[in-house]
């Protein structure tokens, strides 16, 4: 698999990721191995972790799997920070994020993760006390690389250019949604991203599962949509301007001879500036459908025709 450089750093991930949103919830940890060996034997290398799923769960098995899959020089951990949310916004002051951080770090049984991205913004908190704690991060060495999640341009533009008495203390990369059926961060974050030289981080590649086309003709039993947890997550994407698209990933799938969520993912993977498309699975199997995007590569005519149908129906 091809290893790409975040932005304008040193630091290599593979262009596919592994999402571990369903890690410890949906997914045991039988499950979980077997994702992680398929991830590493087709040569995948970034594991996205977070608090946010299941409490951290994800953190704790993957800590696990390291005693007994993988090595950790094997493996490009990117964690998100959960912190409290209040009317104001997340809670980004120094104290929440350093304790969030080690927090994770003790879930996972190491002592850094390799990329640690803070969430959102704060109107309670000066950017400089945020910026601050990524820098305590890196300068500590707990985390090698910060980045920051789901910001607007405005806002990342602001963080990669505000001084935080330390260059550890900028972010080198931006994690977004980012699919056929979510393209909004093209009207500002990816053109900051690009000048700044940040990398950028794509996140739900397949709007949410929807851009399989598993939901074409109802909810599946055992889709994220009929899940209890992630029902609401899904939702904004079944209507029918996510459905003229999702036709449309069908129609060109059917005449690649490959699977829709293959075209989806080729789609992001190689539009401009991306590092990384981190995809999730609730299965191996699941996964290993998503690996196999790495041998499509979409024609021309196909990727004007997704672009012309995406953006007009978003």
């Amino acid at each position: 698999m091809e290893q790409r450089y975040v932005g304008r750093t040193g630091l290599r991930v593979s262009r596919l990721g592994l999402g571990t949103m369903t890690w410890g919830r949906d997914t045991d940890e039988h499950e979980a191995a077997e994702q992680l060996r398929d991830l590493l034997d087709a040569g995948g290398s970034l594991v996205d972790v977070g608090t946010p799923y299941g409490a951290g769960a994800c953190e704790e098995v993957l800590g696990k799997l390291m005693e007994s899959v993988a090595r950790r020089d094997e493996i490009v951990i990117c964690a998100k920070a959960a912190v409290p949310m209040y009317r104001t916004g997340p809670d980004v002051s120094r104290r929440s994020l350093l304790s969030a951080l080690d927090a994770s770090l003790t879930r996972l049984g190491v002592d850094h993760v390799d990329l640690w991205t803070v969430p959102g913004w704060s109107s309670r908190v000066p950017l400089e006390e945020t910026l601050s704690a990524l820098a305590v991060a890196v300068d500590t060495g707990r985390a090698r690389y910060a980045g920051v999640a789901n910001v607007a341009g405005w806002q990342a533009a602001l963080a990669a250019t505000t001084s935080a008495g330390s260059s550890g203390g900028r972010p080198v990369a931006v994690q977004a949604e980012y699919s056929l059926v979510q393209r909004g961060i093209e009207r500002e974050l990816v053109p900051a991203a690009a000048h700044l030289g940040l990398g950028m981080i794509a996140w739900s590649p397949l709007g949410r599962g929807v851009l399989t086309g598993k939901y074409r003709n109802g909810t599946p039993a055992d889709s994220r949509a009929a899940s209890p947890h992630l029902a609401a997550f899904v939702e904004p994407y079944l209507d029918r301007v996510s459905r003229r698209i999702v036709d449309a990933v069908l129609t060109a799938a059917d005449g690649l001879g490959c699977a829709p969520l293959e075209v989806a993912l080729a789609w992001v993977r190689d539009r401009p500036g991306v590092s990384s498309v981190l995809v999730g699975a609730r299965t191996a199997a699941q996964l290993r459908g998503s690996l196999a995007s790495e041998d499509v590569e979409l024609p021309v005519e196909i990727l004007t025709a997704l672009d012309e149908v995406s953006l007009a129906a978003t």
